[in-house]
């Protein structure tokens, strides 16, 4: 399947260990290679900042979403191909869904959390049916996919997360896999 666009959705912050910002340039560079768009937060720092710049360098499209309410806290990226501006988190969510095919989760904290699980929710509900994918950097979210194993064992699940959501330990694999891009 040949998408055109992904959303990507990590932290506004680096984390700790050095492999989660290389993995986020490694996918800025591969999804401009591949001629997708990249749709995420908007930020010029963190993750956000690296996934965007490493897209940039290697002549990719860029969209950026950003709430009014984070301009100075993520820093705006102004070297981008396109920046909207929108009142509210929500807003932004709806909109990078709308502009996405397909949604890669990278290392972040609350925010990234939330973005997935309403991700999910949709996808369950039915509401889209975006391919979701984990980029596991360095096991980050081994906890969590113990979690969504636990919530199916204990019957909370309506059906197998695992039919929804790929798993990836680096961002060479999302693009070489069987089920791949």
């Amino acid at each position: 399947m040949n998408y055109k666009s992904i959303a990507v959705f990590c932290g506004s912050k680096s984390g700790t260990n050095p492999l989660f910002t290389e993995h986020a340039e490694i996918l800025g560079k591969l999804l401009a290679e591949q001629g997708i768009t990249l749709v995420y937060g908007g930020g010029r720092v963190g993750l956000m900042g690296a996934v965007a710049n490493a897209a940039m360098d290697h002549f990719g499209k860029v969209i950026g979403v950003i709430p009014e309410v984070l301009l100075s806290w993520e820093q705006q990226h102004k070297g981008i191909t396109e920046l909207k501006v929108v009142s509210d988190m929500h807003v932004r969510k709806k909109m990078m869904y709308e502009l996405c095919d397909a949604a890669i989760i990278l290392p972040g904290g609350n925010g990234t959390l939330d973005e997935l699980f309403e991700l999910i929710t949709w996808n369950t509900l039915k509401i889209h049916e975006k391919k979701i994918i984990i980029l596991n950097s360095a096991g980050f979210y081994d906890p969590l996919i113990a979690h969504l194993k636990n919530m199916q064992q204990e019957g909370f699940l309506h059906e197998d997360w695992s039919l929804r959501i790929a798993i990836h330990d680096s961002p060479h694999t999302i693009f070489s896999s069987a089920d791949k891009m």
